[in-house]
């Protein structure tokens, strides 16, 4: 990934961390059609983030213990 996408994922992981997001919420909010900005796919991919079921929820993106130490490397 590109250092221009790294602030990116670190404010999407922000983001998350607010409270996991439904997978829906994140799809129609972090799409793009550009192949070079995934921004939420590079979170996850870097184990930022994970899709968990949650009950009553259903499908969710929520930040990674991993995720928590990047905001916290990171100033956030």
């Amino acid at each position: 990934m590109s250092e221009t996408a790294d602030p990116l994922v670190l404010d999407f992981v922000e983001w998350v961390a607010r409270e996991p997001r439904a997978y829906a919420e994140v799809i129609s909010t972090w799409k793009t059609s550009c192949p070079r900005l995934t921004i939420w796919e590079d979170a996850a991919d870097r184990g930022y983030v994970a899709r968990e079921t949650v009950a009553g929820l259903g499908l969710v993106i929520a930040v990674t213990e991993d995720g928590e130490r990047f905001l916290r490397t990171n100033g956030r």
